[in-house]
């Protein structure tokens, strides 16, 4: 990973002096991981900003609090650790106005993401300075997945396999929705935990798999992200898992979903369900080099028109280090896709005060189509039938 992060960084620099950049200021955290290798558990919500300073011609400089700093040297290939702490005379921006050194006409910074106090400190600290936009440059570095990233996010895929399988397996009249989200949190880590060992850089990686697992049932999966709470389940309740904030590894982040019937489905709930599969097939069947990403839309939402059906949903998103990348498959993104892209590809119904009906994957775009990196059954679920 770090030797991959290095020669992305170098690759980088050289876009910088193609593109006339003096000094890129990083901030988001998966931005400084993938080139940097490293990242933390403790950041700018608690006013605490990591930066990654970039030169085309200089070692890059990681700008780090000082009680992160030892952690962040074991992780990072980066040698210019400089440190600050929370008061006196050595706060960020401090350190930061130093580092950057001599006033600059233009600082290339991501504006989609940086900070409002690091953006307040710009305004207040360096008026003169001009702020523009790296992320057309850097964002599509990111677009191309290599060969070592899509092993890794392989890997999430299996990961996210066994919380699906827990999930399923933890359904039942009477259960509250919560059991299942704990059985999910178990069997993700495990799994996590076969793929990791305590040397070297996998020493920093954790295992544990966090964050509130989406969940609905019964009337209640018409509401897209709701919760897991302590509600029991019923016979013949839809009960939906979106894993979309929870599958990942490595920071590599997923799409995952599906939706599962509580020992028997109804005919409505079915034939919802149905459609979402068929119009996410649809899509997935339409991916492959050369087409736009709307076009993928577009055959999904074809499937939706023809059933009688309208969605608001996007059909899906880029994938890797972070949640959202570029490009989305949704209407008006004319972006050609091309091998090495990852994507979530989505089917997704929402019928308000009712039911919905929903399944995602995760899939890499190969030579002549696409390759799934999820995999669960893309069928009709009743849990409590065995597999």
């Amino acid at each position: 990973m770090l030797e991959q992060a290095c020669q992305r960084t170098t690759a980088f620099q050289q876009r910088m002096r193609e593109e006339g950049i003096e000094v890129a200021v990083l901030t988001d955290e998966s931005s400084i991981a993938w080139l940097a290798g490293f990242w933390g558990y403790l950041s700018v919500e608690f006013g605490r900003p990591t930066f990654l300073i970039i030169r085309p011609d200089e070692e890059p400089t990681v700008l780090t609090p000082l009680m992160e700093s030892e952690m962040v040297g074991a992780m990072t290939w980066v040698s210019r650790i400089e440190t600050w702490e929370d008061a006196g005379a050595n706060r960020w921006e401090t350190v930061l106005a130093r580092v950057l050194g001599e006033r600059h006409r233009a600082v290339a910074v991501e504006a989609a993401t940086l900070p409002a106090i690091v953006r307040n400190w710009f305004d207040s600290s360096l008026p003169d300075t001009r702020l523009t936009d790296i992320a057309p440059v850097l964002g599509p570095m990111r677009m191309i997945k290599s060969a070592e990233e899509i092993g890794v996010m392989r890997q999430a895929g299996e990961i996210a396999g066994a919380m699906m399988a827990a999930a399923e397996g933890a359904l039942a009249a009477g259960a509250p929705e919560y059991e299942a989200a704990l059985a999910v949190i178990n069997a993700g880590t495990r799994k996590a935990a076969g793929f990791l060992t305590a040397r070297g850089w996998e020493a920093f990686v954790s295992p544990m798999i966090h964050n509130l697992q989406v969940m609905q049932s019964g009337r209640d999966t018409s509401m897209v992200h709701r919760r897991a709470s302590v509600k029991p389940l019923a016979v013949g309740d839809p009960v939906y898992f979106c894993f979309c904030n929870m599958a990942q590894f490595k920071l590599y982040k997923l799409g995952f979903d599906r939706m599962f019937f509580v020992d028997e489905v109804s005919d409505d709930a079915a034939r919802v369900q149905q459609v979402a599969i068929d119009a996410q097939q649809a899509a997935i069947a339409a991916i492959r080099p050369g087409v736009t990403a709307e076009s993928v839309a577009e055959a999904a939402n074809a499937v939706y028109r023809e059933r009688g059906y309208v969605t608001g949903y996007r059909t899906g998103r880029s994938i890797g280090m972070s949640y959202l990348e570029a490009p989305e498959l949704k209407a008006g993104d004319t972006t050609i896709l091309q091998p090495g892209m990852t994507f979530a590809v989505d089917g997704g119904i929402s019928l308000d005060g009712s039911l919905g009906g929903r399944i995602g994957d995760s899939i890499v775009v190969t030579a002549d189509g696409c390759d799934y990196l999820t995999d669960y059954p893309r069928e009709i679920i009743i849990a409590g039938h065995g597999r």
